[in-house]
């Protein structure tokens, strides 16, 4: 049988960066199916045609969505209750795609056109202030953003998150250094 790319796969995915599939990411679940580790039917923002092609490339045949994963169909948005938010930011950092706009202690929005509706800001919200909602067709700032925009703000999101944790490591090793210095 043929190698596929890894590259030809992860092409292939809506890029949400939801972990419905059970890997941490889009990358990692078309790693897993290169390598013959994984079902063709694990994602449910692509459903039934990212899984037939997904079974055309790789030969296998095309199944059904485990529902295991969740449900297939139209992503939706997420959306904040500005009344009822905080400003924690709780909800900004497990955004792949940084959709979410807001700083601590101050209101946060949803970007609609980034929003992938992967569902992560929903869980470390502390007062249930995120849902989510169907997208109005109508509205063109509604539309799903495009699987190769989602992989370029996923990478972005991931450098600012290494280059933070940098910071923070440099940050705190200066600290070390200026309360323990060595005689």
């Amino acid at each position: 049988m043929e190698s596929i790319s890894v590259a030809t796969l992860d092409a292939l995915l809506p890029q949400t960066q939801c972990t419905r599939c059970g890997y941490s990411g889009c990358l990692p679940y078309a790693q897993a199916l290169a390598r013959g580790e994984a079902q063709i039917n694990r994602c449910p923002p692509g459903g039934a045609d990212t899984i037939a092609a997904l079974a055309a490339i790789l030969h296998r045949p095309a199944l059904a969505l485990d529902p295991a994963c969740g449900n297939a169909g139209p992503p939706p948005i997420a959306f904040i209750d500005e009344s009822r938010c905080i400003g924690c930011a709780k909800c900004l950092p497990p955004c792949p795609v940084d959709a979410i706009v807001g700083s601590a202690r101050k209101l946060h929005t949803v970007i609609a056109a980034r929003c992938t509706g992967c569902e992560l800001c929903i869980a470390p919200c502390p007062v249930d202030c995120i849902v989510l909602r169907p997208r109005d067709s109508a509205d063109p700032a509604h539309r799903p953003p495009v699987a190769t925009a989602n992989r370029h703000r996923y990478l972005a999101h991931l450098r600012r998150q290494e280059t933070r944790a940098a910071r923070q490591a440099a940050l705190l090793a200066e600290r070390k250094r200026a309360t323990h210095p060595r005689a």
